[in-house]
């Protein structure tokens, strides 16, 4: 049976919901939503990173496709091709941690985003994930991730 890649992205999601626990303040009330908000993390950043890179190539020229995939261990991953050559695959688990941690710890910025998406309301909860995820640290990763992608002058 060929594994769900959208299960294994909600898979990275619960792994980076477990790698917050020991970065975020988190109380007995908080791992439902810290479920909801690793997965939220994973999904958003994957599908935001995969359109943001098919429309700046495309508009470079240079145009790549991304599929959301599986490798042969059932991680979730993005097949790369360009003109239906395959440029190789970039893990989810690399991408989340490239943007989230890209010096090896988490912005104080982000970091207090996330802190603040597990109190109050699912309304709030949302303004602050979102509010993470457009931090400039999370967009200079994935331009830096984009630009990788694209062929050098």
């Amino acid at each position: 049976m060929t594994p769900d890649p959208h299960a294994a992205l909600m898979t990275e999601g619960d792994r980076l919901a477990r790698q917050l626990t020991q970065t975020l303040h988190v109380t007995t009330h908080d791992p439902a939503r810290l479920t909801l908000l690793g997965r939220s993390l994973a999904l958003n950043l994957v599908n935001a990173f995969q359109q943001t890179l098919e429309h700046v190539t495309r508009h470079a020229g240079h145009p790549v496709h991304a599929q959301l995939t599986c490798d042969t261990h059932g991680h979730a991953t993005l097949h790369l091709t360009r003109a239906g050559q395959s440029l190789g695959h970039l893990p989810a688990a690399d991408l989340l941690r490239d943007l989230l941690w890209p010096r090896g710890y988490l912005h104080p910025a982000v970091h207090a985003h996330l802190q603040d998406g597990l109190s109050g309301s699912e309304h709030h909860a949302t303004r602050a994930l979102v509010a993470a995820l457009r931090h400039p640290s999370v967009m200079t990763g994935m331009e830096a991730k984009i630009r990788a992608v694209l062929p050098r002058p």
